[in-house]
């Protein structure tokens, strides 16, 4: 046994000083083909300013850290750097150009099931058809990169900034995203966490496809279609969002179940431009819904929330403002829980169609709704009466539009009157049972900030 501690204590110091022996290459153009084909694990490559033409594969842990003015060119064809080796970091480059057929999914940065704990930040992505795309790689970190995409293209035609697949653990953290068709598209995945990412000119900002027991915090989306659109997806925290005059919602549930939704900011306000009427064309991703977008102009967007078929979710404290609908809940949702939310100032606080009594309060504290007129006599905070956003005459209205002429006639305003003097005359619906007198305080908006980094860790 004595004669083998040299051998071991020899072992251990090499593989200790291992890393020492790693190499920093400056990389000229032209030279990133034969410098990757040359790399051995841990080496760090030194891309030199200039363009470098790219359809590339690295397929050996390496560093590739860019200078300024340092340019991958895809040429149009393929992805402009494939990767197929675990631990490689792409650091400060402009990678751009890439192939543009949707059916190879042409990236300008492409990481295949092989490129385990990839580490993808402060790179310029521009012109790629895809920005960067995660397909089966574990714990990947897509941070602080500034994606653009083709707006040569229409929207249908375009690629996502920030794609994953079945990237279990991956974090995007700190991006902007504008100009693709949805800002993170993800799909059968888990445990993943978006955070702090701002997306313009977008279809979807954040759009989830079986992905579970996951995060979508601090992001904001400002102007795009939807906000964030939750599909077919469980077991998610989304908390502290904004959206910002999306059109046609800020968040959409459909088939999301468990989900906590908490201290998020949906503010429909919409500019002078955003307000003007659009031909909406059909969505195969979008959940048909009965109704239809305002006719004419538009005070906000179209529905702060809409539910669809999602059951079990938890919404507190929300703000939901300047919307023409605050809430839609539809196609048999159940079991959702709305405490200690703000409706203000939404055209439709809330359209709910079924026949089931709903009680939005929780422990006789419910939400703040602008349009209640209300007395608190005894100061506790919660108004005296029951708050109920719709009536009878609300479902007349929905089902026959026409029958809006009506709305202020007497007959109209004779049976408002008697469905508050005997509540047993509702069909049904929506009660705040503990309504509040005020807003609950809002949070702070979240902000995207130069230099910001990710320490939390996905649940």
């Amino acid at each position: 046994m004595p004669h083998r501690f040299p051998l071991l204590l020899t072992t251990a110091f090499l593989a200790f000083a291992a890393p020492a022996w790693s190499a920093t290459v400056t990389v000229m153009p032209g030279e990133l083909e034969s410098a990757l084909a040359t790399a051995a694990p841990g080496d760090t490559l030194v891309l030199a300013s200039g363009t470098h033409p790219g359809g590339l594969a690295v397929k050996t842990p390496v560093t590739l850290v860019g200078q300024p003015g340092a340019v991958i060119e895809g040429r149009g064809q393929g992805n402009a750097l494939t990767i197929f080796a675990p631990d490689v970091t792409v650091r400060n480059v402009e990678i751009r150009s890439s192939g543009l057929s949707l059916f190879d999914q042409n990236a300008g940065i492409f990481l295949g099931k092989e490129a385990h704990r990839a580490v993808i930040e402060d790179n310029r992505l521009r012109d790629n058809l895809i920005g960067i795309y995660v397909w089966g790689a574990n714990d990947v970190m897509v941070r602080r990169n500034d994606v653009v995409g083709r707006t040569d293209l229409r929207v249908s035609e375009r690629g996502n900034g920030i794609q994953l697949w079945n990237a279990p653990g991956t974090q995007v953290v700190d991006n902007t995203v504008r100009d693709g068709r949805d800002g993170i598209f993800t799909t059968t995945s888990k445990k993943n966490l978006f955070a702090r990412n701002r997306f313009e000119r977008v279809r979807f900002a954040v759009h989830y496809m079986y992905t579970n027991d996951s995060e979508i915090s601090d992001n904001v989306s400002v102007g795009n279609g939807v906000g964030y659109a939750i599909m077919y997806s469980n077991n998610l925290v989304i908390r502290n969002n904004r959206s910002q005059g999306d059109r046609e919602h800020g968040l959409l549930l459909n088939y999301a179940n468990s989900a906590i939704i908490d201290g998020n900011v949906i503010d429909g306000r919409l500019s002078d431009e955003q307000a003007a009427p659009v031909e909406m064309a059909a969505d195969k991703d979008m959940p048909v819904a009965s109704d239809g977008p305002t006719e004419g102009k538009r005070t906000g967007t179209w529905k702060c929330v809409f539910i669809y078929n999602a059951n079990k979710n938890r919404f507190t404290n929300n703000r939901f403002e300047g919307c023409e609908i605050g809430v839609h809940f539809t196609a048999g949702s159940e079991r959702n829980t709305l405490t200690n939310n703000a409706f203000i100032n939404n055209r439709t606080q809330v359209k709910y169609v079924g026949t089931r009594f709903l009680d939005w309060s929780e422990n006789g504290r419910g939400n703040y709704w602008s349009d209640n007129a209300a007395f608190d006599l005894n100061g506790d905070g919660v108004a005296d009466e029951a708050y109920r956003p719709n009536d009878v005459i609300d479902r007349v209205m929905w089902a026959y539009p026409s029958a809006k002429l009506l709305m202020n006639s007497p007959g109209v305003q004779v049976i408002r009157w008697a469905q508050k003097q005997f509540p047993a005359l509702h069909p049904g619906g929506v009660i705040d049972s503990a309504p509040l007198m005020n807003p609950p305080p809002r949070t702070a908006s979240p902000r995207i900030e130069a230099g910001q980094t990710a320490e939390r860790k996905a649940p």
